[in-house]
């Protein structure tokens, strides 16, 4: 049993390709030490504590607090001989998240495992051979290890002190973020599958970057803990001078960032990151990607308008169940629109234009009042950009995606909080666009920003996007649109991550 001076460290620790990243650090180094052990962790999907049998004594440390900059403070609280009293094993099941009738007044290793451990669905054990290579660097203890687990080997870098500036420090003179910080006992259980799994996606638009996280279940399912976005106008000036500005980078990267580290602290296992039509028009995308790389630690893979078009069908005719009949899915963003033409779950036609509300926004300077015959100088831009859909036959039905016409429905049904449910299905018609577009057009951005239900950081391009979707319509000949809230992101989440 520890003392009360025992004082928890702080730690980072990484696994797989981040550990593989940190050992080139330690190649040259002699080590402090070598250790070899044999360990029993007993792992609960109900906790991440580390529960563990080393050396015949039951070993138990809690997770006290995690950091702002994401490490995780860990307090030894149990070191006990075997047998181990009732009392003080139903201390221990409670850290794991678990009450569990104890018969025994004291129970051998033996029986633990077999009276208490195997017979829980919420506890597994899992046996782990260690070879642990120790060295002091920067006033903390680094260690590297090699682990054999489950048949499988699996390597670690682990860096910890009672100082968390100090393993801070550390980690900035070893050019290690302290993200993603995954703690042995949440690494096991995914290596094990035990329990649901956490995983995030990015999508960098044009105009906004929208983050969600996720957690699938054992059957398959999966529950949106976060889906949100913010408005960075990555875009911005990116039609008159061909590349992104400065400023909208480091808005964007910083939003990024924010969204990664809270994925990370949320207990994701990884991140996917995509951007779209901004960053495929760039002349210098290839620097913010990097920018991307060494301030967040993830890869942006900007993919492209077919693949968006895709994703973004497969998004909505999953949200909106089944549309009988011919369909056009399209996303309008910042900087392009993608269309999807199919019947169910089939796509027939895919493709995206360059058709962006930050384009026109900028051209006919959209993000103030305007007069009449300004709008219909941009509404005749947008008619000419989208000839891709002259001649096309008027499809069943419409779905549109993206945040203008989730926008346009929040402001109809006068959301001060917007509420997923009831923009889903949301029927727009071209009466109600043509008085929202009025509405727009005769505000300042200052003024549209009053308007219930309207994101402030759209007030500048909604009125473009209204423009563009109203377009689009009168190209089908349709009186009428079903709004979706979903994305590409959305589709992706189930793609990458459900095998």
């Amino acid at each position: 049993m520890l003392g009360p001076a025992i004082i928890g460290r702080w730690e980072w620790r990484a696994f797989g390709a981040g550990a593989k990243a940190a050992q080139r650090h330690f190649d040259n180094l002699t080590p402090d030490g070598v250790e070899e052990s044999d360990e029993t962790y007993l792992l609960s999907v109900r906790s991440d504590a580390s529960v563990k049998v080393r050396e015949g004594l039951l070993d138990v440390k809690r997770l006290v607090r995690v950091s702002d900059e994401g490490l995780e403070q860990w307090m030894p609280i149990a070191k006990d001989p075997f047998p181990v009293a009732a009392s003080r094993l139903e201390a221990w099941l409670a850290e794991l998240g678990l009450d569990i009738p104890l018969a025994r007044e004291a129970y051998p290793l033996a029986e633990l495992l077999e009276e208490v451990v195997t017979p829980s669905p919420d506890l597994r054990t899992v046996e782990a051979h260690k070879t642990r290579r120790r060295f002091t660097v920067g006033g903390c203890m680094a260690e590297l290890t090699d682990a054999l687990v489950d048949g499988r080997e699996l390597r670690t870098v682990a860096v910890e002190s009672e100082d968390h500036d100090r393993v801070l420090a550390m980690l900035r003179e070893l050019d290690l973020r302290p993200r993603p910080n995954v703690s042995v006992p949440r690494a096991l259980k995914r290596l094990l599958e035990l329990g649901p799994r956490r995983d995030a996606v990015i999508d960098a638009g044009t105009n906004s970057v929208k983050y969600l996280l996720g957690e699938r279940a054992g059957d398959g399912t999966w529950r949106e803990l976060v889906d949100r976005s913010e408005v960075t106008r990555l875009g911005e000036g990116l039609a008159g001078s061909g590349r992104l500005e400065p400023e909208p980078m480091a808005r964007t990267i910083a939003a990024i960032a924010a969204m990664t580290d809270d994925a990370w602290l949320q207990g994701a296992d990884e991140i996917a990151a995509v951007g779209t039509a901004g960053l495929r028009a760039a002349t210098n995308s290839a620097d913010f990607l990097a920018a991307v790389s060494d301030r967040c630690g993830i890869e942006l893979e900007v993919i492209s308008g077919e693949e968006e078009a895709r994703l973004s069908y497969l998004a909505a005719t999953s949200d909106l169940g089944t549309l009988e009949g011919s369909l056009l899915v399209f996303e309008t963003g910042g900087g392009s629109t993608q269309f999807s033409f199919g019947s169910g779950a089939r796509i027939d036609d895919r493709f995206s234009v360059e058709v962006g509300a930050v384009r026109y926004t900028e051209r006919f300077e959209l993000d103030d009042a305007v007069d009449e015959d300004r709008l219909a100088e941009a509404l005749d831009a947008i008619a000419d950009d989208l000839r891709p859909l002259d001649h096309r036959a008027t499809p069943d039905g419409v779905v549109a995606m993206g945040g203008a016409v989730t926008n346009l429905a929040a402001v109809e049904h006068e959301l001060v909080t917007y509420d997923p449910n009831v923009v889903r299905g949301t029927e727009l018609t071209v009466q109600q666009l043509d008085r929202l577009i009025e509405r727009f057009r005769t505000r300042s951005a200052d003024e549209r920003r009053g308007i219930v239900g309207l994101q402030p950081k759209r007030a500048e391009v909604i009125l473009a996007g209204a423009c563009i979707i109203r377009t689009v319509l009168e190209k089908l000949r349709r009186e009428s649109l079903t709004v979706s809230d979903r994305g590409l992101r959305h589709r992706l989440l189930v793609e990458r991550f459900d095998a």
